[in-house]
């Protein structure tokens, strides 16, 4: 092979190693169970609040983050709990900078089961290149915080759905980069069951 052709491929391979890359992190020092891990790279691109959003039929909080093709995209826990559902929906392949994107694009939703009972949502969403959702999530799986659960190849979103707005302490704004498994999204304070 020419050089011509070598260095193109090299670049080539290069692009994909990063691509796919999966770093190492680790949950702050001072990281409290209560307290809601970045489920991803990227920049936060919206803060919504829902008076009743269909996922967890009842207010919430969606923190989305923007992943472009530079960002390192495997998908973390946000927390520790139970998963409950993994739900995968087709659907369009918007840019994922399009306000269409969260609405209509093909998407991935595993909901998590606290241990205070509280319904904790992680949504992977494909974009307009990324048209791979990777989630192998079997209900009953145990999520650990800062731990590597999928991926969603070249370019994307990932919304981290939050129940009891209210009580909710946003960590981040618009247009903060995060790094997933060690920025701090939020705070939802743990309650204590009551018991019978």
């Amino acid at each position: 092979m020419t050089l011509s052709v070598l260095i193109p491929l090299g670049i080539l391979l290069l692009a994909v190693y990063a691509f796919f890359r999966s770093p190492r992190r680790s949950l702050p020092a001072d990281w409290t169970r209560d307290q809601m891990i970045s489920p991803a790279d990227g920049v936060i691109s919206s803060i919504e609040h829902h008076d009743r959003h269909p996922d967890l039929d009842a207010p919430a909080v969606v923190i989305r983050i923007f992943l472009s093709v530079l960002d390192v995209h495997v998908n973390r826990w946000p927390c520790h709990g139970t998963v409950t559902l993994n739900r995968h929906v087709p659907g369009r392949h918007h840019d994922a900078r399009s306000d269409r994107c969260h609405m209509e694009n093909e998407h991935n939703l595993v909901m998590l089961r606290r241990e205070d009972q509280k319904m904790i949502g992680v949504r992977q969403i494909s974009g307009l290149i990324a048209r791979r959702i990777v989630c192998p999530v079997d209900l009953g799986d145990q999520a650990e915080a800062g731990a590597v659960y999928g991926m969603i190849k070249f370019g994307s979103s990932t919304e981290l759905i939050l129940p009891d707005p209210q009580l909710v302490e946003i960590n981040v704004e618009v247009g903060q980069r995060v790094r997933g498994g060690e920025t701090v999204f939020a705070r939802l304070p743990l309650e204590t069951p009551v018991t019978p």
